[in-house]
């Protein structure tokens, strides 16, 4: 759970990246067509193009291409976006379950374009999670011992023993993880993996990959790199063109 805003925009190679990480959701903008590798994320994406198309393509399936695209959390897949792109992405909790991905057509897109008015360090990501929850729903509220869990587990610094956490709410380790994972349908560990690589591209546009993952938490800069491919399909360095 991101509780403070962190943003920053970049120019590189002719191209303009942004990031902004806020309470419940993040964004990452790029100024062109761009791709990544199969991955899969614990949390939902929204790819919104700007002109363009994004193409899908699920591990195992057969790639489709549509105006824009809400990605479920652990959806195995690679894609790629034909011009300019804003992604989204929302924690897994804040929208109702579903399988599979869900095509977003230009209109709708264009509504969300809207609702951001901004794709630099200026979007509004309240409004767009409210757009978004407008269109598909919303998420049910969650038991305030795994918000408690989630919230100890995925701070930039956060404690490091289970035992204390599960303690605070009155639950055993085990029974706390499986807590979490039948309420979020994604494991605790996953989770804190997923606010630590948020917290580390936080960081790129501040200095190196190294600083930034050892910031972050990350045993190392190779470490961070396996993350952020297992997790985003690209490595960290691509993302602000920070420097090793």
């Amino acid at each position: 759970m991101v509780t403070a805003t962190r943003a920053w925009a970049l120019e590189r190679n002719d191209r303009r990246l942004a990031f902004v990480s806020g309470p419940g959701a993040t964004m990452f903008a790029e100024s062109g067509a761009s791709g990544v590798t199969a991955h899969r994320h614990p949390a939902w994406k929204v790819v919104l193009p700007l002109g363009g198309r994004v193409e899908v393509r699920p591990d195992g399936g057969r790639a489709f291409a549509a105006a824009g695209v809400v990605v479920p959390p652990e959806f195995a897949h690679a894609c790629a976006a034909s011009s300019a792109y804003v992604a989204l992405f929302i924690d897994p909790w804040d929208l109702p379950p579903g399988p599979g991905c869900r095509r977003l057509d230009a209109s709708v897109v264009r509504r969300l374009h809207a609702a951001l008015g901004d794709t630099g360090t200026g979007a509004d990501l309240g409004a767009a999670r409210a757009e978004l929850a407008a269109l598909v729903g919303g998420g049910r509220p969650l038991d305030p011992r795994v918000v408690h869990a989630i919230r100890e587990s995925t701070r930039v610094d956060p404690r490091d023993r289970i035992q204390d956490i599960a303690a605070d709410v009155g639950l055993s380790p085990p029974r706390l993880r499986a807590l979490v994972r039948e309420s979020v349908g994604i494991p605790l560990v996953r989770l804190r993996r997923w606010a630590r690589l948020r917290a580390a591209v936080a960081g790129l546009s501040a200095g190196s990959v190294a600083a930034a993952a050892a910031t972050a938490g990350f045993a190392d800069q190779a470490h961070l790199a396996r993350t952020a491919r297992g997790l985003l399909g690209r490595p960290p360095g691509s993302i602000a063109g920070a420097s090793t």
